[in-house]
């Protein structure tokens, strides 16, 4: 699984001129699965979105994590995040699971944050999704999990 996070002062999806999900400081989570891809990555993945030490302490050093610090957490489905740009000018997508995968495995990412974290707020799968945000830091943060 691909995910980008950024660490952001505040997020919100919206579909359609409604807002399907928002946050306020924390981590806004484009992910994206892949063929082959499992829920025991999904797993990995989200325990790695929720340790990750990219927030500041009283130093000022990326040393707490989501978790630490409390934060809300946003994740949106992202089948881009998988595109091939190596020949021509048009990527290709075809390195993203297929919609019945892609659809089954975000909806498990969202399942498993929710039973580990106390803020989490999500897109709408397969939907013309706008996603607005303030990125903190900046800080942003390609993942893979395999």
């Amino acid at each position: 699984m691909i995910a980008l996070l950024q660490r952001v002062k505040h997020a919100q999806v919206e579909v359609a001129g409604r807002v399907v999900g928002a946050i306020g400081p924390g981590l806004a989570v484009l992910v994206c699965a892949e063929p082959g891809d499992t829920e025991a990555q999904a797993d990995k993945l989200i325990n790695k979105v929720l340790g990750l030490r990219i927030f500041g302490d009283a130093a000022g050093k990326m040393n707490l994590s989501l978790q630490d610090v409390r934060g809300g957490l946003l994740i949106v489905s992202q089948f881009t995040l998988a595109a091939d740009t190596s020949s021509g000018k048009r990527p290709s997508f075809t390195g993203a699971a297929g919609p019945e995968l892609g659809r089954r495995l975000y909806e498990h990412c969202l399942a498993q944050a929710r039973r580990l974290h106390p803020e989490v707020a999500g897109g709408e799968f397969g939907a013309d999704m706008q996603l607005s945000l303030l990125n903190d830091g900046p800080v942003t943060i390609p993942l893979r999990v395999n």
